[in-house]
């Protein structure tokens, strides 16, 4: 079987199911099908999907520490999900992970998934969950941390193209849909083609139908089959497994970033707690993992560590895989935030993005015509711009971020260092070295730290290690400006964006800038910079600062405090999230492409064993850093990867060194 590689499909809407209800029972009027049984859904789904895949029996003999992972086709109402994650809570032993990953092409209104649910109120307290944090309809994978242990992954999308973008194995398959007849569009041979592709060895699946199309599907893919006794009216059902899943051959034009295999994991080393290292150290512990954080001054004192931070994302017109990359990382920070149930540290109050020139609003117009996105996650604004962001503003265009916000990040990372299995050890690590399947960290005051695995999340000290030397890191400099309003003065409700940003007022204090100055490593704050940050605020909000002078404020740089930092940035201002490579293994390997760019050897690339890094996070970390988080902790822990494999690829350190290789053409 030959697997091809997907390219990402357009970024888009996607559209709600036309429903005709029966009290809470939907039906599809597109499939003309039901969603489940309305004789007991509930045990149709425990019967077909639970009992068949024998999850009862597995969940209490699971010992694996990665998670267990269940894949369905076609999320429906989630009423199969919720009964799996019954079931993991009633008989997993303390400490098992389970990881759900489910697809839809179709997702309800949150309105229509709270009806249908209210029909089992015996699962009201997950499906209350669920609901609370359920996605905008927009394609891709949306990551949702159910509980402590359990973990949600919505591919949105067409099912057979989310498996093959899928980077993640499944455990038991529950192979759901309308019905065969119905809905001939899916059950297609390629669908089975990629369920097999994304099996682990040993996997089951489970099926309602006996349909001749499935059977003939699931054979030709690997799956051997039997019929065993159906559901209520249906005599028969479908059941089976795939011993030997096909080897995956995605990355057969890139080897390079063939990701490595998993290794121990009982303590891993995070050097770094600004908000990448933090993040990081959360996502590990939460999948009980002990962490020791390095930190060489203290939470955030780096660019993490100002006193307001803006969380919001410019998303280019023509989509690329980085502006595909950081809106999922705005969605998912923003539902990872609201999770933390600390409000102290963050406000979604929404961000305002101005258009101040007219190529500008030409772009964002291009944008939103392209795209046809959600209003819930972005919506264009050519009227009302001042009543939206609460202050007067000039502009003609907009684009309005309605979820996005300001967050405290030097407050964040305190708080996520407070995450049960973390330590925070004060030091500077000097250099790391592999020994004895373990990395020996030295510090500058002479100790010496030992871990299974290591993550390097430093900031442009990133590169800084032997292991790191060949990632290209550029220093940014950055200051913002902060000044107490005057008495009757209160600044915008909504986070307003132009070339610099300004939050609204926390505890009478405007934060404005930041300036951005490449190549400096300077941290000393300057009145120069503060003029910057005065003469963008002019240009962003006029009138603001009109009426602050007018209350006797002196908006100069003398009346200003503030404080500077250094970004790092890499050359195409994408994040470096992934294993760090071996760079002379690789320059090694792949040297013939600085002759011929197609002349990919078959060489899988090699990595240092147990390191990774997040870094180069710049002036979007809020949006980027935890998803990149989520990413490596996944990639670690052996789970399925929250992001589609291009997008993985596209965040691979390694794709720098390659990058270099062809550009010497």
């Amino acid at each position: 079987m030959t697997q091809r590689p997907t390219a990402l499909p357009p970024l888009t809407a996607l559209s709600a199911p036309s429903l005709t209800w029966s009290d809470t029972s939907p039906h599809s009027d597109a499939f003309d099908d039901v969603y489940f049984s309305r004789e007991d859904g509930r045990a149709e789904t425990e019967h077909v999907f639970l009992g068949a895949n024998r999850l009862p029996e597995r969940f209490a003999g699971w010992q694996g520490t990665r998670a267990f992972v269940v894949g369905e086709t076609g999320f429906g109402t989630g009423l199969n999900m919720l009964c799996a994650w019954a079931c993991f809570e009633q008989y997993a032993p303390e400490g098992a992970r389970l990881h759900l990953l489910s697809t839809e092409k179709y997702p309800m209104e949150r309105a229509s998934l709270e009806r249908a649910l209210r029909a089992w109120p015996s699962l009201a307290s997950y499906s209350q969950v669920l609901c609370a944090q359920w996605p905008a309809a927009v394609s891709g994978i949306h990551r949702l941390h159910l509980s402590p242990r359990v973990t949600l992954d919505l591919h949105f999308g067409d099912t057979t193209e989310r498996l093959a973008l899928l980077d993640g194995q499944v455990d038991a398959w529950f192979l759901d849909g309308f019905a065969p007849s119905k809905n001939p569009q899916m059950w297609q041979p390629e669908l089975f083609e990629a369920m097999a592709a994304r099996s682990r060895p040993g996997a089951t699946f489970a099926t309602f139908t006996c349909a001749g199309v499935v059977k003939r599907g699931l054979k030709a893919a690997g799956f051997s089959w039997k019929k065993v006794p159906g559901f209520g009216r249906k005599r028969e059902m479908l059941a089976g497994a795939i011993e030997t899943p096909p080897v995956d051959t995605r990355r057969a034009a890139t080897p390079w970033f063939t990701p490595p295999h998993a290794l121990p994991a009982r303590h891993v080393a995070v050097i770094g707690a600004g908000i990448a290292g933090c993040s990081v150290a959360a996502a590990l512990a939460r999948r009980g993992i002990h962490v020791t954080v390095i930190e060489r001054e203290a939470p955030g004192a780096g660019a993490s560590g100002n006193r307001q931070g803006a969380l919001y994302v410019k998303l280019a017109a023509d989509t690329n895989h980085q502006s595909r990359f950081y809106l999922g990382g705005l969605l998912y920070s923003q539902r990872w935030l609201d999770q933390l149930k600390a409000p102290e540290l963050w406000q979604p109050c929404g961000v305002v993005q101005l258009a101040l020139s007219d190529k500008e609003a030409r772009r964002q117009q291009r944008f939103s015509a392209q795209h046809l996105l959600p209003e819930s996650v972005v919506r264009p604004l050519s009227a009302g711009l001042s009543e939206t962001a609460g202050a007067t503003i000039d502009a003609q265009h907009a684009l309005f971020y309605p979820q996005a916000g300001w967050v405290r990040p030097k407050a964040l990372c305190e708080h996520l260092l407070q995450t049960p299995g973390i330590t925070l050890e004060q030091g500077s690590v000097t250099r790391l070295a592999r020994e004895q399947a373990a990395w020996q960290l030295d510090l500058e005051d002479g100790r010496t730290l030992s871990a299974d695995q290591v993550v390097i999340a430093s900031a442009h000290y990133a590169n800084a290690f032997e292991q790191t030397a060949s990632l290209p890191l550029q220093q940014v400099r950055g200051q913002v400006s902060e000044v107490r309003l005057p008495d009757g003065v209160e600044g915008p409700k909504r986070v307003v964006c132009a070339g610099g940003y300004v939050s609204p007022a926390l505890d009478g204090v405007l934060t404005f800038g930041a300036s951005f100055i490449p190549n400096s490593a300077d941290t000393a704050v300057t009145a120069e910079d503060h003029q910057r940050n005065v003469d963008e605020l002019r240009q962003t909000l006029p009138a603001l600062v009109a009426e602050m002078e007018s209350a006797g404020l002196d908006v100069t740089p003398a009346a200003l405090e503030g404080r500077a930092a250094v970004r790092a940035a890499s050359p195409d201002k994408t994040p470096y999230a992934g294993p760090v490579p071996d760079a002379p293994a690789w320059n090694a390997a792949y040297a013939r492409l600085s002759k011929d760019a197609s002349k990919v050897p078959e060489t899988p690339g090699e990595h240092h064993p147990g390191l990774w890094i997040s870094t180069a996070h710049g002036s979007r970390g809020l949006s980027s850093a935890p998803l990149c988080a989520e990413l490596i902790a996944s990639r670690l822990c052996d789970d399925p990867l929250p992001l589609e494999a291009p997008l993985v690829d596209h965040l691979h350190p390694g794709r720098r060194i390659i990058s270099a290789l062809v550009r010497a053409q």
